[in-house]
């Protein structure tokens, strides 16, 4: 699913910069029109993705009723109403620390002189993703790594294949397009990053060794990002 979000957005950004160069009208409302066909079709997959997941191969990806993990043998479970009600303040909490955090991210940037794709990128990356990185590692930890790295894989692959289609569909109504070109430099990060994940993480196993190499890579990408203005 990541490569696919990667796919989906690489397309428009390769259009932009060869086929449909140099950019006039009629060319940029094609991009816009690719923009908008190919949001539909991520969070189509997305959706599907869900479905997938949660009911027809719910099976892949849950334990057998009973089996215990590690010596541990789950006893309560949160009822429907519950498991739903707490994401959703969790959801409302998240959106008003988030506003606060834009706020203090903007003026700070300015003080140091932070650039704003690196603000987005790696500072609000970090922090606005504290719990799903403390979750992984705590996983980590107990040696579940299936679950850790499907919370880090799952968290970019959520931005790709929902926020950004649900950003190019609320353009749409709000009648300020949004397009899905981005920079060279940004499809070439995502799409290195996920390359290295996936060589890392196809055997399902880990060292610190291969934690190295990964932060590395975040570094690499970091002051990458860092240097554009």
């Amino acid at each position: 699913m990541l490569f696919l979000a990667i796919i989906g957005l690489a397309v428009p950004t390769i259009l932009f910069g060869t086929a449909l160069a140099p950019i006039d009208v009629e060319n940029q409302t094609n991009i816009q029109i690719l923009s908008d066909a190919l949001a539909f079709l991520l969070l189509a997959v997305y959706v599907a993705g869900i479905i997938f997941t949660f009911f027809t191969h719910r099976h892949l990806f849950v334990q057998a009723h009973g089996e215990e993990d590690d010596g541990e043998q789950y006893h309560k479970h949160w009822t429907k109403k519950k498991s739903f009600l707490m994401p959703g303040l969790s959801m409302v909490g998240v959106i008003a620390v988030s506003e606060i955090l834009v706020g203090s991210v903007e003026e700070t940037s300015k003080q140091f002189g932070f650039g704003e794709l690196f603000v987005g990128a790696i500072i609000v990356g970090i922090v606005g993703n504290a719990a799903e990185h403390s979750s992984a590692v705590v996983l980590a930890r107990k040696g579940k790594i299936d679950l850790s790295i499907g919370i880090a894989a799952g968290s970019g692959t959520q931005i790709a294949l929902f926020v950004v289609p649900i950003l190019v569909i609320i353009g749409i109504i709000m009648g300020q397009p949004f397009t899905l070109v981005f920079t060279l430099f940004e499809i070439a990060a995502v799409l290195l990053a996920a390359i290295i994940l996936n060589l890392i993480a196809h055997d399902g196993k880990s060292n610190w060794f291969e934690g190295v190499m990964l932060t590395a890579v975040y570094i690499i990408i970091a002051l990458g990002f860092f240097f554009i203005n």
